[in-house]
């Protein structure tokens, strides 16, 4: 019998934990309701259908389990195109790349990677538009927009994203021909990362293009002391030399 009673006792423990959790767990989910509730009947036009805040946190406690459900299964959907691009994009297969990018920025379109490849897959696609089509420089046009405009979306999201800040200055200096535009981008980028070589012989070319000579030659300059690859140095030092001997002509 007193077996019996501690057993019951346990028991009656057991349920009135629970109990706690329970509601714990339901107050919680009422008042994760109740505030969704409250932004839904915010959004909502004025004169439009009538939208009580308990109304809707009835309805949204009604389907919340099949709701996370779908957000699971989009956020889900979302990182399989955005690897699929990836691939895509490692393969030289920007144009399926650039269709997977779409679907991934859908259901993800606050993430500034997407863009970035978006940026870099619509130039290469410009780039390979040699005019087999009639429509070949209004097709090449659009698609080096699109780069343009994604580059500069990524920026907007993560103002920090440096290699944005590089594609585009690649763009604006070599496929747009519009180099001022690429300085700001190119000095933002080696404040960040002061050691690219790469980032420094476009800066140079983009003073060069804008026959800011002195400056150009002083990022030559920089190149050469900064770097221990020959090949580079030398590089480096033959457009010094060239820009020097038309700097004093």
């Amino acid at each position: 019998m007193k077996k019996f009673k501690e057993i019951l006792a346990i028991i009656v423990l057991i349920f009135a934990v629970t109990s706690v959790i329970l509601f714990i767990y339901r107050s919680g989910s009422t008042k994760t309701n109740r505030e969704l509730a409250r932004r839904i009947a915010e959004l909502s036009p004025h004169g439009g259908p009538p939208e009580t805040i308990d109304g809707l946190r009835k309805a949204i406690a009604l389907y919340e389990e099949q709701i996370e459900k779908n957000v699971r299964e989009g956020a889900q959907t979302g990182v399989y195109w955005k690897i699929l691009a990836t691939r895509f994009a490692d393969r030289s297969m920007h144009h399926d790349a650039l269709s997977a990018l779409e679907r991934a920025i859908y259901f993800n379109a606050e993430d500034p990677i997407l863009y970035n490849l978006t940026g870099v897959s619509a130039g290469t696609v410009a780039k390979s538009i040699v005019g087999f089509s009639v429509n070949a420089q209004r097709e090449r046009e659009h698609y080096y927009k699109l780069s343009e405009t994604a580059y500069l979306r990524a920026l907007e999201l993560d103002v920090l994203y440096t290699r944005p800040m590089y594609g585009l200055a690649v763009l604006y200096t070599f496929e747009l021909d519009r180099p001022e535009e690429a300085i700001p981008y190119l000095e933002r980028y080696l404040s960040i990362l002061p050691s690219d070589t790469s980032a420094m012989f476009v800066l140079a070319r983009a003073y060069y293009m804008t026959a800011n000579n002195s400056k150009a030659i002083e990022v030559y300059d920089r190149i050469i002391m900064r770097t221990k690859d020959k090949q580079v140095r030398e590089e480096a030092s033959a457009n010094r030399d060239y820009i020097q001997g038309r700097f004093y002509e």
